[in-house]
């Protein structure tokens, strides 16, 4: 059964926005825009990482407004963002994160990996809401 060309519509615009909120937020991350972060994070946001660590909402921001970590880049891979809809308010993007930097400390850092991250329709529009990012590719894969 074919869906009404409204809906499809919808879902192409719900496709586009949710892609340009991720391109941003990865944007804002670099940048440590802590105020950018937060009009894209949905309030019970968390991270879990490859290596098992957990962050939540007020975590992620916290990082940011101290400058845990100065990045050189933090960006998507191009070609690699796909959105996927579920019903009508949960999307998933999936990409390869590029990342180059240095902590607070001084430590320098560059990887790539992979991460999906979940959005749901609020009343306020999407929001980034859980986030599971794979362990460092080996050199090889990217």
């Amino acid at each position: 059964m074919n869906k009404p060309a409204s809906c499809v519509k919808r879902a192409e615009e719900d496709m586009r926005t949710i892609a340009a909120l991720d391109t941003a937020y990865q944007a804002a991350v670099e940048r440590n825009d802590a105020e950018a972060m937060a009009a894209i994070l949905h309030p019970d946001m968390i991270l879990v990482l490859g290596r098992g660590a957990v962050f939540t909402r007020e975590d992620l921001l916290r990082q940011a407004r101290e400058e845990e970590f100065i990045y050189d880049a933090q960006v998507e891979d191009e070609g690699t963002q796909v959105v996927r809809l579920f019903g009508e308010d949960t999307a998933i993007v999936t990409a390869r994160l590029w990342l180059k930097g240095r902590s607070r400390a001084g430590e320098a850092f560059e990887r790539r990996l992979w991460f999906s991250d979940t959005y749901v329709r609020t009343a306020e529009g999407w929001r980034y809401a859980f986030g599971q990012a794979s362990l460092a590719l080996p050199s090889a894969e990217h």
